[in-house]
């Protein structure tokens, strides 16, 4: 009660009611709140699935392979939670954007030691011809200007056997390990060097890889495969198969008398569990070696809505050296040939 006097000389007295509390402001602030959890939760669980490598069934293995983009877009929330001082959901977010950082950094960082440095230079190539669609003219050209030493091919076909040749193919690259067959399964090498085939290790579905022993003057004995598991897809047998196709992998022998080459569409990032499971038997990757791990080769036609990632890969014995990895469009086909110059082991 607060007390008060009239000029007449009447005291009266009057009620102070209270102020209303506050009550929209505060709950702004928790839809806010809840708002920037929502955001944060996905991050940290594409983390864990990122570095535990839970990464089985569809979509969980075509996504994986965009983490990159993730990695960036966590950015987002970090940004929302410092501004708006939630000290919770900065910190969780904050601690997925580093794990991220440390998955996708190191790729685009060239290593220090880029391997051997004075053994015989071996430039390479792989593409995807997509069913023998991808245009001759443009692969033998790229060969012609790179000159190319070695070609895996993925997805080769009859029909795109003949176009290269008739492209002028046997000019450059006399010496071939050919599995052309319809769709997908086609697999082949050619090579400026002699060749020895190996024969074809086939998969369980419609893929397979050409397997080739080359003979590069004052080298180390050289096996070569083009690289070709099945790719994943909305079916549990589809993606047993992806495991079990990059699992099959044939292991380098780094103290051995032979150097190993896989090079091709693994249909795999770095970011999946089953592709650094091969780099695990003794490889490396040479994008991730030169700090273009994050360059991506698919894809790049008609589907212009999907980021690119990294599919293609030449991925080497970690004796070989690399001193270059670029990607080139090849049109009719939805993938990047990738390149690479290599420098092999001394015999």
């Amino acid at each position: 009660m607060a007390a008060g006097v009239y000029p007449d000389g009447m005291v009266s007295t009057e009620e102070t009611l209270p102020l209303a509390p506050p009550t929209a402001p505060r709950r702004r602030h928790r839809w806010l709140t809840v708002l920037l959890w929502l955001m944060v939760v996905p991050f940290v669980i594409w983390t864990a699935a990122r570095l535990l490598g839970l990464e089985s069934g569809f979509p969980t293995v075509q996504l994986i392979a965009f983490t990159p983009y993730v990695a960036v877009a966590s950015l987002v929330p970090l940004a929302i939670a410092i501004l708006t001082k939630r000290i919770w959901p900065a910190v969780v977010v904050a601690v997925a954007t580093i794990a991220l950082a440390a998955c996708v950094l190191p790729r685009m960082i060239a290593d220090s030691d880029p391997g051997t440095e004075d053994g015989p230079s071996l430039r390479v190539m792989t593409v995807n011809m997509l069913m023998g669609r991808a245009d001759p003219v443009r692969i033998v050209h790229l060969i012609r200007e790179h000159k190319v030493d070695l070609v895996a091919f993925q997805e080769f076909t009859p029909e795109g056997e003949d176009a290269l040749i008739d492209a002028g193919m046997s000019g450059l690259l006399p010496n071939a390990v050919s599995f052309s067959k319809p769709g997908v399964a086609g697999s082949a090498i050619y090579s400026r060097f002699g060749l020895t085939n190996q024969g074809y290790r086939q998969f369980d579905v419609d893929f397979g890889q050409a397997q080739a022993r080359v003979n590069v003057p004052g080298a180390k004995e050289l096996h070569v495969e083009s690289v070709h598991p099945c790719a994943p897809a909305p079916s549990s047998a589809r993606d047993e198969c992806w495991v079990a196709n990059l699992a099959a992998q044939p292991a380098a022998t780094p103290e051995g008398p032979t150097v190993n080459i896989l090079l091709g569409d693994f249909n795999a990032t770095i970011d999946h569990e089953a592709f650094r499971e091969v780099l695990a038997k003794g490889y490396r990757d040479a994008a991730d070696v030169v700090g273009a791990g994050c360059v991506g080769s698919w894809p790049y036609d008609d589907r212009w809505f999907i980021p690119g990632v990294q599919l293609d890969h030449v991925v080497a014995d970690k004796r070989v050296g690399v001193r270059k990895v670029s990607v080139h469009q090849v049109a009719g086909s939805d993938h990047k040939a990738v390149y690479a110059e290599l420098v092999l082991p001394k015999a």
